[in-house]
């Protein structure tokens, strides 16, 4: 289907599955045309498919990997020159289990690159043209391990902290200029991430999961009411993250370790 010229565009990385796929199937529902982006081609192409079936929408299928310099740099370009760019969602990453030490030098390295280059230069990629239009939203999908540290995981909270403390400051230097970035901040979510990654869920309770929809729907009205650049959601993982934020350091020591142990 041809693109119409009217339509705004929103490009998701990690659009394969997931939070990304979510994204994506939302966006094209509200009227989006738009640029997928995801190492997975075949995937891709499938849900191009079916967005387009079900919304009437043009999607461009963008296969990157942006653990890599060249792979960042293509979708840099394609955001740069799309003058309708309205949404963009950085949410492409992954986790590992296991310590710092037993883990390999070249996977860790790969997790910086993704999540802390990826989102950095694709979010300088599009703020020109959306400053210039006078709209825009940028959402930088972080996590609620953002707000802690715990064994197992030291890489990973670090970088989804960086995603955080980058997204809250860039969103103030954007005052003014119509638009937003917000760091979007989930706990536990059903997707495939904990598999992919080889992660333990049997330990975690059953009530502290949420769907991909939900974060997805929580994450858009926030954004859409205008409201703080962190979004965490669910009132569950808003008191949770009040805790890690105000209750000492001894009192977290033991749920750190335990929910570090998932990923060991």
């Amino acid at each position: 289907m041809a693109s119409d010229s009217t339509r705004l565009v929103a490009l998701v990385t990690g659009a394969s599955a997931g939070i990304g796929r979510v994204f994506a199937q939302r966006l094209a529902a509200s009227g989006h045309d738009l640029i997928i982006v995801a190492r997975d081609a075949v995937r891709l192409e499938a849900l191009a498919d079916e967005l387009t079936l079900q919304h009437g929408v043009h999607v461009e299928v963008l296969p990157a990997d942006l653990s890599r310099d060249d792979g960042r740099r293509h979708v840099a370009d394609r955001i740069a020159r799309e003058p309708r760019l309205a949404v963009l969602v950085n949410n492409a990453g992954f986790g590992t289990k296991g310590r710092l030490a037993n883990r390999p030098e070249a996977e860790q390295a790969t997790m910086l690159e993704l999540h802390v280059m990826a989102p950095m230069i694709h979010t300088r990629a599009a703020l020109p043209g959306m400053i210039e239009r006078g709209r825009g939203w940028i959402i930088n999908v972080s996590s609620v391990a953002s707000f802690t540290h715990s064994a197992g995981n030291a890489n990973y909270s670090a970088t989804k902290t960086y995603q955080r403390v980058f997204s809250e400051s860039v969103d103030l230097e954007l005052h003014g200029t119509g638009v937003r970035v917000q760091a979007l901040c989930p706990g536990f979510t059903h997707t495939e991430f904990h598999a992919r990654g080889g992660m333990n869920k049997a330990g975690i309770p059953g009530f502290l999961w949420l769907s991909a929809e939900r974060v997805v729907d929580e994450s858009l009205a926030q954004l859409a009411a205008n409201g703080p650049t962190v979004c965490v959601p669910s009132l569950r993982f808003k008191l949770i993250v009040l805790l890690l934020r105000f209750l000492p350091q001894w009192a977290l020591r033991p749920m750190r370790t335990k929910y570090g142990k998932l990923r060991t």
